[in-house]
């Protein structure tokens, strides 16, 4: 059984990614912006933020966080956006998720402009991963697929489970895994016998948020187990959705919860950021 580090890795990144904002600054005076809108005060989505703000100032990147009170008006956030879109000095932007019951998410998002969505939620950057194109990725699947590659695990020809079909991690998740040649399952609630799917699987990518949803006589031997979920235990402890002592033993790697798939988000919304940022000194030099 070997661990797949995704601290380590996202370290590793994070260099390479402040390294290449270093060259972009010397070569064009472009320095990579982030903006994130963050609304209310869910203190999950507060934490997120401050860690992707410690993130920006690492890389040598602009980051700015609007604000914003729980109770704003959906045209208000609207506006912002639209005026994060048109400033040159902005290449990312990203929407603290969850939003506010009375918020409407989807028309949020599409406000975005597509080559700003380094969350890569838009519906034109959906597509263009569906199809197979290149674009802006969401940042979770992104790092699994860049932990999977760091391990020299190829998803070719495998069969790989992913268990939970949001379209934050599930749906795209499963369209890298497809488009790297894997052959997909996708559970989900309304699955029926989810253990007869994870039996079968050679890879199992979990991000249901349910604690220990997958147990030991759940995976078969030798499995790769990927545990996207982050949940905080009875006794305060930060858990994944795998049953990590008693799975682990059982495969032949496994990432750990903290410290496996979470680092690799952060690590990818920067790479995503640097990646925009050079786009638009491109787009600015014709």
């Amino acid at each position: 059984m070997q661990i797949l580090d995704g601290k380590a890795l996202g370290q590793k990144i994070e260099e390479k990614v402040s390294l290449g904002a270093k060259e972009l600054k010397s070569l064009t005076g472009r320095v990579p912006g982030l903006a994130v809108v963050l609304v209310g005060h869910d203190p999950a989505s507060q934490a997120y933020v401050g860690m992707k703000k410690k993130a920006c100032d690492r890389a040598g990147f602009y980051s700015v966080t609007h604000e914003m009170p729980e109770d704003i008006s959906q045209e208000a956030i609207i506006k912002t956006i639209e005026m994060m879109n048109l400033n040159p000095n902005i290449d990312g932007i990203l929407i603290q998720l969850p939003l506010p019951a009375h918020i409407d998410t989807t028309k949020i998002l599409e406000v975005v402009a597509p080559t700003k969505d380094v969350d890569g939620f838009h519906p034109y950057n959906v597509g263009r991963l569906a199809t197979g194109l290149d674009g802006f990725v969401p940042c979770t699947p992104l790092g699994v697929m860049e932990l999977l590659s760091e391990y020299n695990i190829d998803p070719k020809g495998k069969n790989c489970c992913v268990i939970g079909a949001s379209n934050i991690v599930g749906k795209p998740m499963a369209a890298l895994l497809l488009n790297a040649n894997a052959t997909v399952e996708i559970c989900h609630i309304f699955t029926d016998d989810l253990k007869k799917h994870t039996l079968a699987a050679d890879i199992i990518l979990v991000g249901a948020g349910v604690i220990n949803l997958i147990k030991e006589d759940m995976v078969r031997d030798n499995a790769i187990i990927i545990d996207i979920g982050i949940n905080r235990a009875p006794d305060g402890r930060l858990v994944g959705d795998v049953d990590y002592d008693a799975v682990a033993p059982k495969t032949s790697y496994i990432t750990p919860v903290p410290g496996g798939v979470g680092p690799m988000t952060i690590a990818m919304l920067l790479s995503n950021t640097l990646k925009a940022a050079q786009i638009h000194a491109k787009e600015e030099s014709k």
